[in-house]
This record gives structure tokens, C-alpha cells and sequence, in this order.
């Protein structure tokens, strides 16, 4: 079953063709993240216009490059929440006049199912039920994966998403956006101790966290330094605040996975990617005798594959869009 897969939900246009869920024929993606650099972050009305211009010219690449036809698509996927509202509203609407055009099913597909998706490309032996950590700008999210379809929060961010305070930070150090990776390369070799930083709990809530404060204090230590003419150590600020929010993520998840007794831990979205989380979760993981799922780097971020995947267990499992499809800037990952 040949389905085709759109992501437009933040400032990645990305369609891919996938082959019954785990085999990826082709995964086109055009990232808008230079020109929103310029503004320190994602401006929606740009996304959405940049969307319009790159969709239609992907989805011929992505069938040029899988090396089939228009006729051979079965299904056609798509990111219709969480998101920015135009952004998605783009792909939703190309989605669904392919669908029609084509005469096949269209098949609406989460966001965040679609990251943990990606660890079904990457580890063709991971199948539920496994407890996944989702981290990305805009979501942080431990999960109990109980099925393809059948998914259930077990803690999640009370304010700011584990993504965006590196974002945040990254921009007032002045180090560029988006602010993971350079963030994780300037921690390299840096202090983790230099800084002292908080980690919140929240009272009656063990698997719930919270980085606004977390991501305060490092605005308040970088303004301060300002002005008091001081020189801050970014490497070693960079790695205690990588440290500051694994020590948040890590032992949560932990904690989820030894409540499930599943044995299996899978991370997922872009904020995966951090070497500094990997290698926590992978010594917790040979400590605890849990089996450690990481997505390669290149399916950390947003692409279409990890749509296509989802979309193929969504379509299993009776899951079907019509033409009154709509999208959605948030949405519970318990309802598809």
C-alpha cells in the first residue's frame, strides 16, 4: 500500500510516499528555518505562504523519487493537528483536493503520533506497547504508546515546551534559531555545573514538569551579566542548561516506564536529537535493563515520512477524513 504524506504544521513543507507504514520510497522536505532566523523565530503568516509556494512542486518530487505514479497511491496522509493553525490549513487543502482529484481515502493524522511513528522506520522490530518521551517545540510529553492507534498521556509540560525554551535561550545568547542544534554544539565541552539552574517539580503531579523557570533564570542570568558588564561562560551556561533539562525529562520517563513494566522506551520529536539527552536516557536505560528506541537524527525533526507511517496504522485501524476535514492548533494525542 502506497500512501502519500504531507507535513505542514510548522515551518517544514515535507511530502513523502511510504510503502505499507515502514518503507520510505521518498521523503522530500523544503525547511523555511533561514528565513525565519532573520525574526528570531517562526512568523506564521510567512509559514503559510511558504507552504502554498513549495507544496504542490514537492509532491511531484516525492513521486518522481519513489518512482511511481499518481495512479499508484492508495491514500493520502496528512498533519491536520497540533500546529500552527494557517500552516496546517495549507496541507489539509492540498491534501484533500489530491484525494479527490485521485479518488482514494483521506487519512488525518496527529502531529506527535507521527514523531513516535518515526521510530517504526527506524527500528523495524519496535511494535506497542512501549512508553515514548516526546520532546519538540511545541509538545513535551511522556506517552504510553499502548497501541498503533491507542495512546495516553501520562505527564506533559504545565507551561512551556522543552523546544522552545532552546529556542528562547539560544536567541538571547545570540547563538541563532532554531537553537537546538547550536545550543548542543556549543555545550560541548562546557561545564555542566557552571551554573546553577532549577528543576521544578509540580506538586501531585510526579510525571508533569515545567522549564519556564528554568528558562527565566537563564534570561535572568544573561541580562544580568548585560548589565553588570560581565562575560558569561556560554559553553559551560549551554551545558548546564542541557543538563538542567535532562535531569527534568530523563528521570520522569523513567519512572513512566517502570510504572507500564513494558521494558521498551522510545524517544521522539526534535528535541531527540540532543546528545546530552541521548546519552542520559541511554545509561538510565543499561542501568534499569529497559531497551532504548532512538530515531536517527534526520527523523527527529518534522518530515512526511513519520506521517506516512502513522497514517498507514491510522488507515488499519478504520480512520478516515472526509471533506470537511478541518485543522487544528491543538489537539489531545488520545484522539487521533
Amino acid at each position: 500500500m502506497n500512501i502519500l504524506a504531507i507535513e505542514s504544521s510548522c515551518d517544514e513543507t515535507a511530502v513523502a510516499v511510504v510503502k505499507d507504514g515502514r518503507t520510505v520510497l521518498a521523503d522530500a522536505i523544503a525547511s523555511q528555518a533561514d528565513m525565519h532566523a532573520i525574526y528570531g523565530g517562526v512568523v506564521p503568516e510567512i509559514a503559510s505562504r511558504k507552504h502554498i509556494e513549495a507544496i504542490a512542486g514537492l509532491a511531484d518530487q516525492a513521486l518522481t523519487q519513489a518512482g511511481v505514479t499518481k495512479a499508484d497511491i492508495d491514500a493520502v496522509a496528512v498533519t491536520y493537528a497540533p500546529g500552527l493553525i494557517g500552516a496546517l490549513l495549507v496541507g489539509v487543502n492540498f491534501a484533500k483536493s489530491v484525494a479527490y482529484g485521485l479518488g482514494v481515502p483521506i487519512v488525518p493524522v496527529h502531529h506527535v503520533r507521527g514523531h513516535i511513528a518515526a521510530n517504526y522506520i527506524a527500528h523495524p522490530d519496535l511494535e506497542p506497547p512501549f512508553v515514548c518521551l516526546c520532546v519538540s517545540g511545541g509538545n513535551t510529553l511522556i506517552v504510553d504508546v499502548q497501541d498503533y492507534t491507542e495512546m495516553k498521556i501520562m505527564g506533559a509540560t504545565r507551561d512551556d515546551a522543552a523546544g522552545e525554551c532552546f529556542d528562547k535561550v539560544a536567541r538571547v545568547l545570540g547563538i541563532g534559531y532554531p537553537g537546538g542544534a547550536p545550543m548542543d554544539r556549543l555545550a560541548q565541552g562546557g561545564d555542566d555545573k557552571r551554573y546553577e539552574l532549577p528543576r521544578a517539580h509540580v506538586a501531585g503531579a510526579p510525571l508533569d514538569m515545567s522549564f519556564s523557570g528554568l528558562k527565566t533564570a537563564v534570561l535572568n542570568l544573561a541580562h544580568n551579566a548585560v548589565q553588570r558588564g560581565e562575560t558569561l561562560d556560554l559553553p559551560g551556561l549551554a551545558a548546564s542548561f542541557a543538563a538542567a533539562v535532562s535531569d527534568t525529562l530523563v528521570p520522569r520517563v523513567m519512572e513512566a516506564a517502570g510504572r507500564t513494566g513494558y521494558g521498551k522506551i522510545a524517544v521522539a520529536g526534535g528535541v531527540a536529537a540532543n546528545s546530552r539527552i541521548r546519552a542520559d536516557l541511554e545509561r538510565a536505560c543499561q542501568a534499569s535493563g529497559n531497551k532504548l528506541y532512538l530515531p536517527p537524527l534526520h527523523l527527529c525533526g518534522d518530515n512526511g515520512a513519520m506521517i506516512g507511517c502513522q497514517g498507514y496504522y491510522e488507515y488499519l485501524a478504520g480512520v478516515r477524513g472526509d471533506w470537511s476535514l478541518n485543522a487544528y492548533a491543538t489537539r489531545n494525542i488520545g484522539k487521533g
